[in-house]
C-alpha cells in the first residue's frame, strides 16, 4: 500500500475541520478540484471511502475519522522534530532542552489549580517552551480524547476506569483526591439537603460508592459546572458531594465534612500519545505535575 504524503494528509485534515472541500480549499490556498482530487487519491491509497460526500458537505466516516486523528498526530510530530532538534542544539551537553508550542488539554479545576504552578516553573526551566492551554469538559472523549485525535500533545484527565482512555495512549497518576461533603455553614442535618450535582461528576467511578449510600438521593437540580455548584450550596439550596481540587474554590459560605475512611478517592493523572512521551515539552511538564500535591 502507498504512503499519504504530508500534503495528502494536511487536505484529509483540512476537510474534516472545514466540513467540505470548498472550505478547505480555501483554507489550504488550492484549488476545490486540487482538493478533491487528493482526498480521492488518499482514498485509493488507504483503500477506504475517507468521507461522505453531500450537499451539506463532507463528513468523515469512521474510518476517515481514524484516519483523519492519525493523520493529526502525524502532522504534529513534523512540527515537534523541527523544535526538538534545536531545542537540543542549543541545549548544554547532558540537559534537556525544549522549545515551541506545548498544546495542553485540562478538565476546568485542574487548569484552575494544577496546571498554573507548573506551567510556572515550566517557564522558569524552559522559556522556550509556549504553553497552550484548553479547558476541556470530562464528558464523553473528554480530554484523553483531544490527545487521541491529535488536537492535544497532553491531557489532564480523571482516570481510574478503562474505558475512560482510548487505546493505545500512555498515562500515568499524578494526584488522588478524596471526595468531601459540602453544605452550608452551620447546617444541622446537611445529608437531609436535596443534592446538587453537575454532569462532568456524573462520570466518577466513584459512583459505585455513591450507589452503596442509601443517604444520598437523586440529584435534585444538575448545574453547569463544579462552581456553580459550590455557589448554589453557599446559598443554601442543597449539599453535593466534590473532589478536594473543585473546593480550592470554596467559599465561606460554605462547610466542608469529610465522608471517613472509606470514602471514595479520584485520580487525576496525564495522557499523552507513545511519539510524544520521549519529547522534552512534555517530559518537562509531567516532572512539573508530578512536583504539585493536592
Amino acid at each position: 500500500m502507498a504512503e499519504l504524503a504530508p500534503q495528502e494528509i494536511r487536505v484529509l485534515v483540512a476537510v474534516a475541520e472545514t466540513g467540505g472541500f470548498s472550505a478547505a480549499a480555501a483554507v489550504l490556498g488550492i484549488s476545490q478540484s486540487a482538493v478533491s482530487h487528493s482526498v480521492r487519491g488518499s482514498e485509493g491509497k488507504v483503500g477506504a471511502v475517507l468521507f461522505e460526500r453531500g450537499r451539506g458537505g463532507a463528513s468523515p466516516t469512521p474510518a476517515g475519522e481514524r484516519a483523519v486523528a492519525l493523520g493529526r498526530r502525524i502532522l504534529r510530530l513534523y512540527e515537534v522534530l523541527g523544535a526538538e532538534a534545536r531545542g537540543a542544539a542549543r541545549a548544554p551537553a547532558g540537559r534537556d532542552a525544549g522549545e515551541g508550542v506545548l498544546r495542553v488539554a485540562a478538565f476546568r479545576s485542574a487548569a484552575l489549580h494544577l496546571l498554573p504552578p507548573a506551567l510556572e516553573r515550566l517557564a522558569v526551566l524552559y522559556p522556550g517552551i509556549r504553553p497552550e492551554v484548553r479547558v476541556v469538559r470530562e464528558l464523553g472523549a473528554g480530554t484523553a480524547g483531544e490527545v487521541a485525535a491529535g488536537r492535544a500533545d497532553l491531557g489532564i484527565a480523571t482516570l481510574g476506569a478503562r474505558e475512560d482512555v482510548p487505546p493505545g495512549l500512555l498515562t500515568g497518576v499524578l494526584v488522588e483526591e478524596a471526595y468531601a461533603l459540602v453544605h452550608p455553614v452551620g447546617h444541622a442535618d446537611p445529608r437531609a439537603l436535596p443534592l446538587l450535582d453537575w454532569d462532568e461528576n456524573c462520570g466518577s467511578y466513584t459512583r459505585e460508592w455513591w450507589r452503596a449510600q442509601d443517604w444520598i438521593p437523586g440529584a435534585t437540580v444538575k448545574a453547569e459546572d463544579d462552581a456553580m455548584v459550590l455557589t448554589m450550596v453557599g446559598r443554601g439550596l442543597g449539599m453535593a458531594i466534590m473532589p478536594e481540587l473543585s473546593l480550592r474554590e470554596a467559599p465561606d459560605t460554605v462547610e466542608i465534612t469529610g465522608l471517613g475512611p472509606r470514602r471514595p478517592v479520584r485520580q487525576v493523572g496525564y495522557v499523552t500519545t507513545p511519539e510524544l512521551a520521549s519529547t522534552h515539552a512534555v517530559r518537562a511538564l509531567i516532572r512539573e505535575l508530578r512536583a504539585e500535591k493536592v
